[in-house]
């Protein structure tokens, strides 16, 4: 017999209710007004902007923050005590927060049963522990990692499962996903919306952020719309079409949603500022010979795990089994680690910004400073005016919506905390742009802001080279891309072959 959970489904009904909800941080309003209902069985989209208050939404929910004003009611009954993670728990609200929160050193089995002690009725014996651990990660992956391996050796999707896993385990309620999904490969998400489908047969309600509408459409039975803090508008399955939704999130009209279109310009291809030699991802691979171009936009893509990933991070001068990267274009220099990748121009910016990219103790200025710090220093002081009026140009250039350039960067949405890091390496002046997955949980408004300054780099000359898990980036935003598979890159798409179907095909050594 599995250990009793601390709640059981309930019949068809209204499982959690929030009225009025407000939340702010010092003069930051983060919530003003929101108001909605989750109903058993079903799934619930919150959409809006980056900044719209989904995150504080979340963190109210999920006990982490006390609202300043409003109501929550979990099956019938309002919350009156002090709020806490496991208080939610305990009332069957169990949360995968957006970022992938894992013990890098503790082995898998310790990841998904992290933070149970005193959620269940009675202590949960370690064989129970691995069958249940096992018919989670089973369910969600494919190939589900042994259980005694470090969580430090999955690959960012296999982690994300492992935290979408520790929910499972719970036998929740409601189950709030928060950008679950953009941490997975396209095989575990897929995996997960039968979950998600299986748990709300049973009569789990599901609570879905997304800033993907295919995912929005596929799924949700209902959407509410957050703007600046407040609920503007809840959709039923079949009101909830895209346009609708981002004219609601915004507050204007727009003809086109999801990815835009890029404006089409012929753009100049300079020459090689990037070029490959006999590189090898692993010793068994095939040796991989390319040269990336000044002024144009190189996608990588393929299955989680099968290559792109490593290969971006070989021509930042990590990682590669064998062969040469060289950067410039006549007087070449052989790039051997990521700091002599710096020194000519090849800049990176990593997918996970949570473990790679931001300072949690510095404000959003020191963030935006850190590779720059050089050119504006006098006499060993660092101008901080030189470099507040810089961070000034890329918050106008990127739409970054913060109160002030001292507050903590951890007081930014996700959205806005990936544009600052994404400033911070572009101030550096790249020659060559590096980007893993940048996009990952950002709003359509934040979408559209970054390919427009993509677009207007490659304008500039500079050659951007782009991981992406999203099929839709790469076949309206690439001169080409470029497919791995099994460690090996496979097959080169021009714009003119891009399309889903043949971008899709590639990724299981398929013609289209």
């Amino acid at each position: 017999m599995p250990p009793a959970a601390p709640h059981k489904a309930q019949p068809a009904g209204i499982l959690l209710e929030v009225h009025g909800l407000a939340k702010a941080f010092g003069p930051t309003r983060a919530l003003r007004s929101c108001t909605f209902e989750l109903r058993a069985g079903e799934v619930h989209a919150i959409v809006g902007e980056n900044g719209s208050g989904k995150s504080t939404l979340v963190k109210i929910l999920a006990g982490v923050h006390r609202p300043d004003a409003g109501e929550v009611a979990i099956g019938g009954r309002r919350v009156r005590r002090r709020p806490s993670p496991r208080a939610a728990q305990e009332s069957g609200v169990v949360t995968v927060f957006q970022e992938v929160l894992v013990v890098g050193p503790q082995p898998v089995l310790g990841n998904v049963w992290l933070g149970t002690d005193g959620v269940f009725a009675r202590r949960v014996p370690v064989v129970e522990k691995r069958r249940r651990a096992e018919e989670a990660l089973g369910e969600l992956l494919v190939t589900p990692p042994p259980l005694d391996v470090p969580a430090e050796a999955l690959s960012l999707s296999d982690r994300q499962a492992c935290c979408i896993a520790r929910a499972l385990v719970r036998d929740p309620r409601v189950l709030i996903l928060d950008e679950s999904t953009s941490a997975l490969d396209v095989a575990t998400r897929d995996r997960l919306f039968a979950t998600i489908q299986r748990l709300c047969a049973q009569g789990v309600g599901v609570i879905f952020i997304s800033h993907r509408m295919d995912e929005i459409q596929e799924l949700a039975d209902r959407v509410t719309v957050l703007r600046s803090g407040q609920s503007v508008a809840t959709l039923g399955r079949g009101d909830a079409d895209t346009g609708v939704i981002v004219r609601h999130m915004t507050g204007e009209d727009h003809l086109t949603a999801g990815v835009e279109t890029v404006p089409s310009r012929a753009r100049v291809r300079g020459e090689a500022l990037l070029s490959t030699e006999g590189l090898r991802l692993h010793p068994a691979a095939e040796p991989i010979d390319v040269e990336i171009h000044g002024g144009e936009l190189v996608g990588l893509a393929g299955l989680e795990g099968h290559g792109q990933d490593a290969f971006l991070q070989a021509l930042r001068g990590a990682g590669a089994n064998a062969g040469r990267v060289l950067a410039g274009e006549e007087a070449r220099t052989e790039i051997g680690s990521p700091l002599e990748a710096f020194r000519a121009g090849v800049v990176y910016v990593p997918r996970d910004r949570r473990a790679e990219s931001v300072f949690p103790t510095l404000s959003v200025l020191e963030n935006f400073s850190v590779p720059t710090l050089g050119s504006d220093r006098r006499a060993a002081l660092v101008r901080w005016r030189a470099t507040r009026r810089r961070l000034g140009e890329y918050v106008q250039r990127l739409g970054i919506r913060l109160a002030h350039p001292n507050q903590p960067i951890v007081a930014l949405s996700g959205g806005n905390q990936q544009k600052v890091i994404l400033a911070r390496w572009l101030a550096a002046r790249p020659r060559v742009l590096l980007l893993n997955d940048p996009t990952r949980g950002v709003d359509l408004g934040a979408k559209r802001d970054l390919y427009r300054v993509l677009e207007q780099l490659a304008g500039q000359g500079v050659a951007v080279v782009m991981v992406s898990t999203e099929v839709d980036e790469h076949v309206e935003l690439m001169d080409r891309v470029l497919v791995f598979r099994e460690g090996s890159l496979s097959r080169t798409l021009s714009r003119e072959q891009l399309s889903r179907t043949a971008l899709i095909s590639a990724f299981f050594g398929e013609s289209a």
